[in-house]
C-alpha cells in the first residue's frame, strides 16, 4: 500500500558556514505552497539586504512533487542545487531553506560553492527537529443528537481528530482521518443510513 505520511521540520531551524571569510546563514523552515517561499525569501531579502546573494530550494507535496532551487547569481548549479540536495538526503518535503552569503573577498570556485552551500544548508537541518506527518482526508458528518454515541464511537476507533463540533437539534462534527484508514472509517460511517457524510464539499452518503 501506497504511504500516507511524509517527513518534514517541525520549526524553522538555523546554520551557518564561514570559509575563506565568506559567511553562508541557512535557514529552514516548513512550508505548504509557493506563497510561503516567496514570503520567507522577501522577509530574509529584507533583513539581509546587504548580502551578496539569497540562494535557496524547497520540495513541497506529500509525494515531492514541486521542487525548485535557484543559484541567485552564483554559477549554475554551484549552490541551489547542492541545497535541494541537502533536503533530498533526508527525504524531506514541504521545507525550504535560503542559504545567505556575505562575499569575504576571496572567490571559492564552483568545488569551494558546492561545499559551502551544502555544508550550511546541512547544518541548518542538523538543528532542525525532523517529525512525521500524515496524509489525511478531511470529512463533515452531520446527524441527529440520538446517533451521538454511534459517531464518537466510530470516531475514536479510528483514532480521527475531531476539527470542530457543533451539538444541537442537528449535530455536525468536522474530523480528519488518516489516508489509510479513510476507507474503513467511511465504511463504518455508513452502517448508519441517517448520517449525512460530506468530503469536499459533496454529499457521499
Amino acid at each position: 500500500m501506497e504511504t500516507d505520511y511524509f517527513y518534514t521540520i517541525a520549526s524553522p531551524s538555523e546554520g551557518i558556514f564561514t570559509e575563506k571569510s565568506s559567511k553562508f546563514l541557512a535557514f529552514a523552515f516548513q512550508v505548504s505552497s509557493e506563497e510561503q517561499v516567496k514570503q520567507h525569501l522577501n522577509d530574509l531579502k529584507k533583513k539581509y539586504y546587504d548580502a551578496r546573494h539569497h540562494v535557496y530550494a524547497f520540495i513541497i507535496g506529500t509525494k515531492q512533487e514541486t521542487f525548485r532551487a535557484s543559484d541567485d547569481g552564483e554559477p549554475s548549479n554551484s549552490s541551489g542545487p547542492p541545497v535541494l540536495g541537502q533536503i533530498r538526503s533526508l527525504n524531506l518535503t514541504n521545507t525550504l531553506i535560503v542559504v545567505v552569503r556575505y562575499f569575504g573577498g576571496t572567490k571559492l570556485g564552483i568545488p569551494g560553492l558546492i561545499n559551502a552551500y551544502k555544508t550550511a544548508a546541512k547544518n541548518a537541518l542538523d538543528n532542525a527537529k525532523i517529525i512525521k506527518k500524515y496524509i489525511e482526508e478531511k470529512i463533515e458528518i452531520t446527524f441527529d443528537y440520538e446517533d451521538m454515541n454511534f459517531v464518537m464511537k466510530v470516531i475514536k476507533d479510528y483514532e480521527a481528530n475531531i476539527i470542530s463540533q457543533e451539538f444541537q437539534e442537528n449535530c455536525s462534527i468536522i474530523c480528519t482521518i488518516r489516508l489509510s484508514l479513510y476507507e474503513n472509517f467511511l465504511e463504518s460511517l455508513k452502517q448508519n443510513h441517517k448520517l449525512i457524510i460530506k468530503l469536499d464539499e459533496e454529499d457521499i452518503c
